[in-house]
């Protein structure tokens, strides 16, 4: 028997301005059909994954890839992480300079190292290697984060603090049933050199496993590693709670704890969605196999 095809992806949860909504939406649903497209032409919920993350890490109004965050010396430092739901295996790249997409990266971790996490200048000599081709930081960097960036410098250190920005991620099934989780960020902007969230972190950042399901977080990343958010509302899943139920009880539990904010998508084994959120707004959008186009969201 078959699994049904569906892929679930977020711009992140943030409170996004009304001029940046039609943006965020036209391109999560954009990364969501590119993810359903790698599916349905016989790719893995891997390749789902990476596509959809690679989409997003393209554009500039995005806090991943080439619209990352700068930090307090003005330099890129991505992380990115995907974890293969049927094997637990998971690879992560932190504080990576000068690559375009991160997450694909993040892959070659997974697939060809024994390794999970690799950062800094160790992540960049394993890019070399695989034939990733660094990039300049002028083509990584867009003209309005240019601008927020000196804005952020000229506040208070606890202004920038709370600027997140908007990570991106995606869970997907595939047609075997293999569930897939990455995520994929430039930080927070300001942030202190070699800073490191949740999202190349397994467990905080994203998780998937087949036998209860797979999440992408977004948000705060100190908050949610504290709690280690996506293993959190995986571990509901695998007890039969659905997906949206988990995501909500994950999210509330990030307020409560240790009062964070953020947000989570999921898919549970059984092929239900899950979104949940404790910010303004967050960019998100799905697709089944049954649908002809994505339903986005903000």
């Amino acid at each position: 028997m078959t699994a049904k095809r569906i892929i679930i992806v977020h711009g992140g949860a943030w409170n996004i301005p009304n001029s940046l909504i039609d943006l965020h939406k036209a391109a999560v649903a954009e990364s969501a059909s590119i993810g359903m497209k790698m599916l349905t032409n016989g790719g893995s919920s891997i390749d789902a994954v990476e596509s959809a993350v690679r989409s997003m890490e393209d554009k500039v109004f995005f806090n991943a890839g080439k619209g990352a965050a700068r930090n307090s010396e003005g330099e890129l430092e991505l992380d990115a992480m995907i974890m293969d739901g049927a094997t637990l295996k998971a690879g992560g790249v932190a504080a990576v300079k000068n690559i375009f997409h991160p997450i694909t990266l993040a892959r070659r971790v997974m697939e060809l190292t024994d390794h999970v996490l690799i950062v800094g200048d160790g992540a960049r000599k394993f890019a070399r290697k695989c034939g990733i081709v660094e990039q300049r930081i002028e083509d990584l960097l867009s003209r309005d984060e240019a601008k927020l960036y000196d804005e952020l410098n000229s506040k208070p250190a606890t202004v920038k603090k709370l600027f997140a920005g908007d990570t991106v991620g995606a869970v997907a099934i595939d047609v075997d049933g293999n569930i897939t989780a990455g995520t994929s960020t430039g930080g927070l902007s300001g942030k202190l050199p070699g800073r490191v969230g949740d999202t190349p972190l397994p467990g905080c950042g994203a998780y998937a496993d087949n036998q209860s399901g797979g999440v992408s977080a977004t948000g705060w990343g100190e908050a949610i590693t504290r709690v280690v958010l996506s293993k959190h509302a995986c571990d509901l899943m695998v007890k039969g709670v659905s997906s949206q139920e988990a995501c909500e009880a994950a999210v509330g539990m990030l307020a409560q704890k240790v009062k964070g904010w953020g947000g989570l998508i999921g898919i549970d084994a059984k092929g239900g969605l899950g979104v949940a959120y404790n910010t303004g707004r967050m960019a998100r959008a799905f697709l089944t196999e049954e649908m002809n186009t994505p339903k986005p969201s903000v």
